[in-house]
């Protein structure tokens, strides 16, 4: 087996050229393979690292998300009396009241416009997400028409900057902030006082009711009282799963994207791994007649083009996986289909999706070999002889 290995090895550095066109273009068929799967991965990791699993979203039934839910006073004032609610160093429970809209903001590189998340925040608010730190400025002051942006937004979009004003909800409001929220879908949201930004956008409702729990597991007590007091019209979730559930339709169109492209790619790829390996039988058909003559059996021969085959794979899926690493530099934006705001995110390799290019590339080497090397094996070793 090891005289076979670096026989096919051999025969891979002979023809270098050859190997080399080969293996790019499987390289390339990887690279978009890898590309989509780890677009997928980076915004369901962004939105689901937004939330934390000691938090409880409660938002209005059948709502697909915080934009669609209204939350009335009285209703909201039942879910802060929950005992389950912790209580933060102050003394007060750990529950913001909030409100979510979106409005359409010029781009800074563009003359488009895109939706933004405009969300309404209570004092709890800031220490339910403790991943948010103050990059500049400070933070708006209760009462007062000012807000905090996101660095996502404060780099994209325009008047969003330091000291900047935005004109929305029919008033001028001032940016006295720029927050980090680390790879999270609020870096891409713009924060302001709840009880102005109501009155400024007409909103009688919250949009949503984020309380953390004392204990992780009274969530199993609260989330059923919650949902059937026959007062309230809402339903409680965990705000880790709530978040996996608005990136599950786009992750899901990305990953049948990526899917489609690359069987189509790969076709292309395999038929170009299939014409280098049958003119590799067709030049060393002598040699293989003499490899017969000297003992090698039909499936010796058959193992060492499947071998050479499964190497440019291999070689094609490393290229490809070194290239697409460096994706993970990039920031993109796009729309999120469950709430249609902008949503800022990057590139997420992980061991799963190297493991699952590599064995794509060597499905390739496989299917583009399989073919050649049944030819060689079957060669007749006398009339490979004549050739030599």
């Amino acid at each position: 087996m090891n005289l076979l290995f670096f026989y096919s090895l051999r025969n891979l550095l002979t023809r270098r050229l050859t190997t080399a066109l080969t293996a790019l273009g499987m390289a390339l068929v990887v690279f978009v393979f890898a590309a989509i799967i780890m677009l997928a991965e980076g915004l369901q990791k962004t939105l689901i690292d937004t939330g934390s699993y000691d938090n409880v979203v409660v938002i209005r039934k059948s709502s697909g998300s915080e934009v669609q839910s209204g939350i009335d006073r009285v209703q909201a004032s039942i879910v802060e009396t929950q005992p389950e609610i912790a209580m933060g160093q102050d003394g007060r429970p750990m529950i913001a009241k909030e409100m979510v809209v979106l409005i359409t903001l010029e781009k800074q590189d563009a003359a488009t416009r895109s939706n933004v998340v405009i969300r309404g925040v209570s004092p709890a608010s800031l220490a339910l997400r403790p991943q948010i730190r103050i990059l500049a400025g400070r933070l708006p002051a209760s009462g007062a028409s000012e807000i905090m942006v996101g660095k996502s937004i404060a780099t994209g979009f325009k008047g969003a900057g330091l000291e900047e004003s935005l004109v929305f909800g029919m008033r001028s409001w001032r940016v006295v902030g720029i927050f980090d929220a680390g790879s999270t879908g609020y870096s891409s949201e713009i924060w302001g006082d709840v009880d102005q930004l109501m009155p400024a956008f007409r909103r009688p409702v919250y949009s949503s009711i984020l309380f953390n729990l004392r204990n992780t597991d009274d969530f199993e007590t609260v989330q059923p009282r919650i949902q059937n007091d026959p007062r309230l019209t809402v339903e409680a979730k965990r705000e880790t799963v709530y978040y996996k559930e608005q990136s599950e339709a786009m992750a899901t169109f990305l990953r049948i994207l990526g899917l489609s492209l690359t069987i189509v790619f790969s076709i292309g790829a395999v038929v170009g791994a299939m014409i280098t390996m049958y003119a590799a039988v067709a030049t060393r058909t002598a040699e293989i007649g003499t490899l017969r003559a000297l003992g090698f059996t039909q499936a010796a021969i058959l193992t060492a083009f499947l071998l050479e085959s499964l190497f440019l794979g291999a070689i094609g899926g490393c290229a490809g996986l070194f290239f697409a690493s460096f994706l993970q530099f990039i920031t993109v934006s796009t729309t999120n289909f469950q709430t249609f705001s902008e949503l800022a995110f990057s590139f997420r390799l992980t061991p799963g999706i190297v493991i699952k290019s590599l064995s794509f590339s060597l499905i390739m080497g496989f299917a583009g070999g399989v073919l050649p090397a049944f030819r060689a094996s079957r060669l007749n070793i006398i009339t490979a002889l004549r050739e030599a």
